[in-house]
């Protein structure tokens, strides 16, 4: 054999093995193994960076699409049909995440584009149908509410995912939304192996109560109950946040909410996220039929929970700036 063909050979030989090591890997991190996810990560980080830096360019972004891939992995290991190519598929989310981020930056782009309504391939499908949601869970709640807000709207929402609409949903600047990001993901791994062996809630369950719950809420409204509904259910201390300033108490809300039928705007569920501490309902806003340009598209209903489960604080996220009325905000 020539030394060309030892050499072909000897390749042949590493690339196999590192196939049987990613198989391996790949199927202890499916078990719950977070050291094992962290191992495959670090293998394929040259070939995720090159695909971001092919997709993105040299620049911040790079970092920000590569730390975002690596929880996209931890949620979504379990979809991985051939642990063998498991590098094809990291490099994969690095490139729809890089192309996600330039198409959102396109300025031109209707906004009404940016808005996806749930589907069977949206978050919560993941967090579902594979036995690590409830660990996920459980160390997301670890976080401090600084780190867990920013955390769960970035990769657990649909519609309220960009560094703008986080950053204006939490109150505070764009880069503060980019560092509190880069250490929330740094602390879940730290929760991830810390909560490893505790018990976990029933995530799935908490989930299908959430969504009767908005369902049940929206269904009050209509009849005239909301005011009544936030008194059986709700906090008594509950409170609309702009950001991090309280605008409004219960009565607020209520108004807010009957100007808003009354002007003939609807609001259909299309997204739910349930933690513990921490709720997102995410609405289609129907628009009157002789006005459709009266509300922006959609709304997020961005709650913060007390000890007692109960909705406390209210934060409410648009797409865009609201032209006539903003749903359930003073006007």
């Amino acid at each position: 054999m020539t030394d060309a063909g030892w050499g072909a050979s000897m390749n042949r030989d590493r690339d196999e093995t590192a196939r049987i090591e990613d198989a391996a890997l790949t199927r202890a991190a499916q078990a719950g193994d977070v050291t094992a996810l962290g191992l495959l990560l670090e293998r394929h980080r040259a070939g995720m960076r090159a695909v971001a830096l092919s997709v993105l360019g040299p620049g911040p972004d790079v970092d920000d699409v590569l730390q975002d891939a690596a929880v996209t992995a931890l949620r979504r290991v379990g979809d991985v049909r051939d642990p063998a190519a498991v590098g094809a598929w990291l490099r994969m989310i690095v490139r729809n995440a890089g192309r996600s981020l330039v198409r959102a930056s396109v300025p031109v782009q209707p906004i009404e584009d940016l808005h996806v309504p749930a589907t069977d391939a949206g978050p919560e499908r993941w967090l579902e149908q594979h036995a690590m949601r409830n660990w996920i869970w459980e160390a997301v709640e670890e976080l401090s509410p600084a780190l867990r807000l920013p955390l769960v709207l970035r990769h657990f929402s649909t519609g309220v995912t960009s560094y703008e609409r986080i950053a204006d949903a939490c109150g505070v600047p764009v880069g503060t939304v980019r560092s509190r990001l880069n250490q929330g993901r740094a602390k879940l791994a730290t929760a991830l192996a810390a909560t490893a062996d505790a018990p976990h809630g029933d995530t799935a369950r908490r989930l299908r109560a959430s969504r009767i719950e908005a369902h049940e809420t929206l269904a009050a409204a209509e009849s005239g109950r909301f005011g009544a509904l936030m008194r059986e259910r709700w906090s008594p201390e509950i409170a609309l946040l702009r950001g991090n300033v309280p605008v409004g108490d219960r009565s607020i809300l209520a108004r807010g909410m009957e100007g808003d039928l009354e002007a003939g705007v609807r609001q259909r569920l299309v997204h739910a996220v349930a933690g513990r501490s921490l709720v997102v309902w995410e609405m289609d806003l129907l628009a009157p039929a002789d006005d459709p340009g009266h509300c922006p598209p959609s709304v997020a209903w961005v709650m913060t929970l007390d000890d007692a489960g109960r909705p406390h604080r209210l934060r409410l996220s648009h797409p865009r700036p609201v032209r006539a009325i903003q749903v359930l905000t003073p006007v």
